[in-house]
C-alpha cells in the first residue's frame, strides 16, 4: 500500500526538521513499525516522495507555499501543509548557490527513495525536473502547467542518467530489496548484524543519541553477506556490504568507519553533491575521516 508515513518523515529529515531520525530509519527500512505485526513483509510499503497530487520532486525543493492562483479559486484549493524547502529563495530564480542546492536536494531524494527497504514509486517527470510552477493541484490545468515538456530531458539528462544508474544501482544488489525485515543480527553464524545503526563518530547509536531533537546524521550499515532469502534455484544469496551516510544538517559533517569494518578498505560510489555516480571513487580505511557535505549522501561500498 501507499506508505504516506514514508513521504511525510523523507520529506521532513532532508528540510531539516527536528526528531525526524528515529522515524526516517523506519521508513527507510520497509516501515516494520507499519507492516511486520501483521505479517506483511517489506515489499508491503509502496514508498514515495511525490505523487500525481502535489508538488513535483522539482517544486518540493523549490517552494515553500503552493502556487496554485491559475485554478481560479484565489489559491484556496490544495494542500497547505507540503513538507517542502524552497532552498533558500521562493520559485525561479538565478542564484547559483541555491540551484546547486535544489541539485542536491533531488538527488538526495531519489538515493533515498531508490535504496529504501519496500518499493519504490517514482513521480513520472521527476527524474528530469518536471515542475508545475508551484502549483500543487493541477487537475484543471490541461496545458503547459500539467503537461509533460520532455525537453527537458536534454535540459537536465545529468539528473536523468543520475535515476538511470541507481535505479541500475539498486537492482544489481539485492541487499535494497530484501525480501525479508532486518533482524538487527548475525543470521549466518557470522559476528556482523545483517544491519547496524552508527553516529558519525562509529559508534552504534544509543537510544538517547535517536531521540536528540536536532540529531541530523546517521550512518547505516547494510550487510550483504546476511540477507535471509534464496535464489530461484535455492542458492544463498550474497551480496556487497554498504555503508550509506546521510548528513541532512547545515554544516558539513566529518563520519567515520565503525571500528569493526575498518580493516577492509571502502569505496565511494554515491555522493549527492556529483551530478553523476562515481567511478573510481575515492578510498577509505581505517580511521580516517570520511566528509560528507551539508544536506547530502555518501554511499560507500566494501572492497
Amino acid at each position: 500500500e501507499w506508505n504516506g508515513k514514508y513521504r511525510d518523515a523523507v520529506r521532513d529529515f532532508w528540510r531539516g526538521e527536528e526528531e525526524t531520525l528515529a522515524e526516517f530509519a523506519y521508513r527507510f527500512t520497509g516501515s516494520s513499525d507499519l507492516y511486520a505485526s501483521n505479517g506483511r513483509l517489506p515489499h508491503a510499503s509502496i514508498n514515495f516522495v511525490t505523487a500525481h497530487d502535489g508538488f513535483t520532486l522539482n517544486d518540493l525543493v523549490s517552494y515553500n507555499e503552493k502556487h496554485n492562483e491559475a485554478n481560479g479559486e484565489d489559491n484556496n484549493d490544495g494542500e497547505e501543509h507540503n513538507r517542502s524547502w524552497n532552498s533558500g529563495e521562493e520559485g525561479e530564480t538565478d542564484d547559483q548557490e541555491v540551484l546547486d542546492l535544489r541539485n542536491r536536494q533531488r538527488r538526495n531524494f531519489l538515493v533515498t527513495l531508490m535504496l529504501s527497504q519496500g518499493v519504490p514509486m517514482l513521480l513520472g517527470g521527476d527524474e528530469f525536473c518536471r515542475t508545475q510552477k508551484g502549483n500543487n493541484n493541477a487537475y484543471c490545468q490541461d496545458n503547459e502547467i500539467s503537461w509533460l515538456d520532455w525537453n527537458l530531458q536534454v535540459e537536465n539528462s545529468d539528473l536523468l542518467d543520475f535515476t538511470r544508474q541507481l535505479i541500475y544501482f539498486r537492482c544489481q544488489h539485492p541487499v535494497f530489496h530484501r525480501r525479508k525485515w532486518f533482524q538487527g543480527r548475525a543470521i549466518h553464524g557470522s559476528d556482523v548484524s545483517d544491519i547496524g545503526w552508527y553516529n558519525p563518530d562509529g559508534g552504534e547509536m544509543t537510544e538517547e543519541q535517536w531521540n536528540i531533537d536536532f540529531a541530523k546524521a546517521v550512518g547505516i550499515f547494510l550487510n550483504g553477506e546476511e540477507i535471509p532469502a534464496s535464489g530461484e534455484r535455492g542458492e544463498r544469496i550474497i551480496d556487497d556490504c554498504f555503508m550509506i551516510f546521510f548528513n541532512a544538517h547545515y554544516e558539513l559533517i566529518e563520519f567515520t568507519i565503525p571500528p569493526k569494518f575498518q580493516d577492509r578498505s571502502w569505496g565511494v560510489v554515491v555522493d549527492t553533491t556529483k551530478s553523476r555516480f562515481v567511478e573510481n571513487g575515492k578510498q577509505y580505511q581505517g580511521e580516517v575521516p570520511i566528509p560528507v557535505m551539508e544536506r547530502s549522501i555518501v554511499v560507500l561500498q566494501r572492497l
